[in-house]
């Protein structure tokens, strides 16, 4: 991997910036480089946000948001239609959506049929209620990513969580993500 850009969508609450900072750390396990950082526009809860997590095997000397990404994470669907998510994304990327639709039917709604784009949806929100008992979608999010893009192996990212989380939160709260993690890894779908 030379450089690889993401920028995320999401809602104030939901857990973006989180799971953009989450990906740099796991790739600073793995002796890489890395950067993450937020957009925020009016700082409020429920207020749509980007943020971005850029992983490079070289130093990343640039210091802008991310314009043209190769993947595209959307933590909060009804911003389809309301934000253009897909702007600027590169040929051949990758979309993932937390959405219990069906990757074709998220393809349509957000145009791009014709396009040379991968589209993954996973229902994260009900996997976070489910397994966390709140409706975060990040931890989700992350095992679906990981899953689409097959950034590193499903037990070495369940090990970083446990260190991780472990030093912030209770044994409970480590084992309610970590099945959060694997099950969206296991239902990610790809359209």
């Amino acid at each position: 991997m030379e450089m690889l850009e993401i920028r995320w969508h999401g809602r104030g609450g939901q857990g973006v910036v989180t799971a953009a900072k989450f990906l740099t750390e796991l790739a600073l396990a793995e002796d890489r480089y890395f950067q993450a950082f937020p957009e925020y526009g009016p700082e409020r809860m429920g207020a749509p946000i980007q943020a971005f997590t850029r992983i490079a095997d070289r130093p990343i000397n640039i210091r802008t948001s991310i314009r043209n990404p190769d993947v595209v994470a959307v933590l909060d669907p009804t911003l389809i239609g309301t934000v253009n998510v897909t702007d600027g994304l590169k040929e051949n990327g990758y979309v993932i959506v937390n959405s219990p639709d069906h990757p074709e039917t998220i393809r349509k709604a957000l145009g791009l049929e014709s396009k040379p784009v991968r589209v993954f949806s996973v229902n994260a929100t009900q996997i976070s209620l489910d397994t966390i008992g709140r409706p975060i979608p990040n931890t989700p999010m992350i095992g679906a990513l990981n899953r689409a893009l097959n950034l590193a192996p499903l037990d070495q990212v369940i090990a970083f969580l446990k260190k991780s989380f472990g030093k912030k939160f209770s044994d409970d709260i480590v084992e309610a993500n970590i099945q959060a993690v694997t099950r969206a890894y296991n239902e990610v779908r790809e359209g």
